[in-house]
């Protein structure tokens, strides 16, 4: 029901785009939200927007560097993520929930299969 894109491999500073297009219409009203996991450790959460796109949230680690959007009527969310660092390196998941609680980086009910993220030094 979710499904990411734009994962690739970069180098330390560039940008990467990364969408998540749902099929679910009902997602449209849904928190949607990105998680990433690195090798040998937890998924954390990195960004989510309200439905309305009126609140956004942010990990402390990407503040100032991602952003993330969403558009409604194509039911996606986008994670533009610049000035990337090698520490940014995991698998990035997208998520979706109806709660508001998952703006608070609560774990999201729905998720994506994952798109990978490299960063070389």
């Amino acid at each position: 029901q979710l499904e990411e894109s734009g994962g690739g491999s970069v180098h330390a500073g560039e940008s990467l785009t990364l969408s998540c297009t749902a099929s679910d219409r009902s997602f449209r009203h849904y928190v949607k939200g990105w998680f990433r996991q690195a090798p040998g450790k937890k998924r954390e959460f990195v960004a989510a927007i309200h439905w309305t796109g009126d609140e956004t949230k942010y990990a402390d680690s990407v503040k100032g560097r991602f952003t993330i959007s969403r558009d409604n009527d194509k039911n996606t969310a986008t994670l533009q993520m610049n000035n990337l660092k090698t520490e940014d390196t995991a698998v990035y998941y997208c998520g979706a929930d109806a709660h508001d609680a998952t703006m608070e980086g609560a774990w999201f009910g729905f998720w994506g299969q994952g798109t990978q993220v490299t960063v070389n030094g």
